[in-house]
């Protein structure tokens, strides 16, 4: 540990690491808002999910292999190569040629960003006592709050293109404006972070390593659009997707007991199965798991209905997160202070997860009618619950075990609240699309379809009776772009017939975005209410951890690496 280190070098360490986090944080949210300009200049619609799905694998996989290799080789060393793999795959991502490249450097640039999360919040653990822990906590928590709201804002004004250092931006900025920062963070870690030998040789579980791979990047293909992402294959084999499924949570299956197997044996195991023989962690990763898919379903669903109901933009509807961004940040970095202060966490996980999990159902009753103020005030209130439950979950692992497995611990934590958002992205995924499905069941019959099936823009959105589209078609970019063309289309008419046209059509798109609108708020009433459940399971969890004292640092606990 180097609890040792002048206040001054602390400050200059956790900035560099908080940066660099941000970055990663930032990734999916930025991203998001460049996909449509991305597929649609590589004419690569079908390819979308990969784009998304290359970087989720791979920092799924390497986020807990790398929390172990930081405990054997140090947090310094395990940093530095993050950061400069995440830069060099934000830089080669922004130079792509073509889709398959793109998709090759995003799962490169994932690798980095596993490496990174995984450390980040480690290193708080080496810099800082247990008593201390608690505020930079809450800051790094901050963090993740932050990107959420930047992350649409700063993507669209990039995408949209604007002029950036006598440059023209595009969708590629949304990639190297990552390097600049990670080289600044790189420089910043190597000279200020230190490196202390190890005092033992270090012994990497190979076999752990690629079995928990194996396990890891089958159950998110397994999970995570499947059925986009393995259309070629099923279509070759006669496959369907439930015996897709089956055969992807067999492979899972076996290598999840081999694994067992291999870690019960190496005597520097990957994940440490022992760990599981404490009662506080089990709890912490089953609440992570659990939180983890409550928290998509919350946030991701939040973004839409924004979109949907309010006619938002992407840049807009990030904006209209901020009353939940404002609360997470104030009581993120507000308990963060207290808990240091007082030495007690658990009070404040049940109050947050408690208050949280009543502000999910409180959404459900949330319609196309509602106000946006009223959202708002809930908003304000589930960010409040949520800033204080996410940066405590790792004080709680932390304080359960001495320092050489501080990296384990952490990244574990990470892991598990990972795997629940991928599992709960799919679920929830399913229930919109299956629950507007049954809402508009004639759909293909309605005006307004039947009037863009020679549509252009509608037509790159593919099938007009596919739930995902009938959202898309809803959302006001696209609206604006078919009726833009629908104009175009009767300009020839004459001013009389162009009047009638224009004002049934606008009358037919209308009737469209109501029926759609209110197919989507049904549907995602069901979304809120088993998030709410998820996380009142969480919550009585929450109540079965058993509150340890805040120990200081002992000389033994140091393992001679950072």
């Amino acid at each position: 540990m180097n609890h040792h280190l002048s206040l001054r070098n602390k400050l200059i360490i956790m900035i560099s690491v908080m940066a660099s986090l941000f970055l990663v944080a930032l990734d999916q949210t930025i991203i998001a808002t460049a996909l449509g300009k991305i597929t649609e200049e590589f004419n690569a619609f079908s390819s979308l999910s990969w784009i998304v799905t290359a970087y989720l694998i791979t920092t799924t996989i390497t986020v807990p292999i790398a929390g172990k290799l930081s405990d054997l080789f140090g947090r310094r060393t395990l940093l530095l190569i993050g950061v400069a793999i995440f830069a060099a795959g934000s830089l080669l991502s922004g130079l792509s040629g073509s889709v398959e490249q793109l998709i090759m450097w995003r799962a490169l640039q994932g690798i980095g960003g596993g490496i990174i999360t995984a450390n980040a919040f480690t290193i708080v653990g080496d810099l800082f006592e247990a008593r201390e822990r608690g505020k930079w906590q809450g800051l790094i928590g901050a963090v993740f709050g932050i990107s959420s709201v930047v992350g649409p804002l700063l993507g669209g004004w990039l995408t949209d293109g604007h002029t950036l250092f006598n440059v023209t931006t595009d969708w590629r900025w949304t990639f190297f404006i990552n390097v600049p920062v990670g080289i600044m963070a790189f420089i910043l870690i190597s000279i200020y972070c230190p490196s202390l030998k190890h005092a033992k040789k270090p012994r990497v579980d190979y076999m752990g390593a690629g079995l928990l791979a194996l396990i890891l990047a089958t159950t998110v293909l397994a999970v995570d659009n499947t059925e986009t992402i393995f259309a070629d294959l099923m279509s070759a084999t006669g496959l369907t997707l439930v015996w897709l499924r089956v055969i992807m949570f067999s492979v899972v299956a076996a290598a999840l007991a081999a694994f067992i197997w291999v870690e019960k044996r190496s005597k520097e195991p990957i994940l440490p199965l022992h760990m599981f023989k404490n009662r506080n962690f089990v709890l912490v990763m089953g609440i992570a798991t659990l939180f983890g898919a409550a928290f998509m379903g919350a946030i991701l669903y939040l973004t839409q209905f924004n979109q949907q109901v309010f006619g938002a933009t992407p840049t807009e509807s990030g904006m209209m997160l901020l009353p939940l961004v404002g609360g997470l940040m104030l009581t993120s970095i507000g308990s963060g202070q207290i808990i240091s202060r007082t030495g007690r966490y658990k009070i404040f996980m049940q109050v947050g997860i408690v208050l949280a999990t009543v502000m999910v159902a409180l959404l459900a009753t949330l319609t196309p009618d509602s106000q946006y103020w009223q959202e708002a005030i809930m908003m304000t209130f589930l960010g409040m619950g949520l800033g204080v439950v996410m940066p405590v979950m790792n004080l709680a692992v932390q304080n359960e075990f001495k320092q050489h497995e501080l990296g384990v611990a952490t990244s574990s934590n990470q892991l598990f609240r990972s795997l629940g958002s991928t599992i709960g992205v799919a679920l929830f995924g399913a229930v919109l699309t299956s629950g507007i499905a049954t809402h508009l069941t004639d759909v293909g019959q309605d005006a307004y379809i039947q009037s863009l099936k020679s549509s252009p823009a509608a037509k790159q959105l593919g099938d007009l009776t596919d739930s995902n589209t009938l959202l898309a078609l809803n959302m006001p970019d696209t609206k604006a772009k078919i009726t833009e063309q629908f104009q175009k289309s009767i300009a020839p008419l004459p001013a009389p017939l162009q009047e009638t046209a224009s004002k049934q059509f606008n009358e037919n798109q209308a009737n469209f975005a109501s029926s759609v609108t209110h197919a989507f708020s049904d549907s995602l009433r069901s979304i809120f209410m088993t998030s709410a459940v998820l996380m009142a399971v969480a919550s009585v969890l929450v109540f079965l951890i058993k509150e340890r004292p805040l120990h200081k640092a002992k000389p033994d606990d140091t393992p001679g690496a950072i």
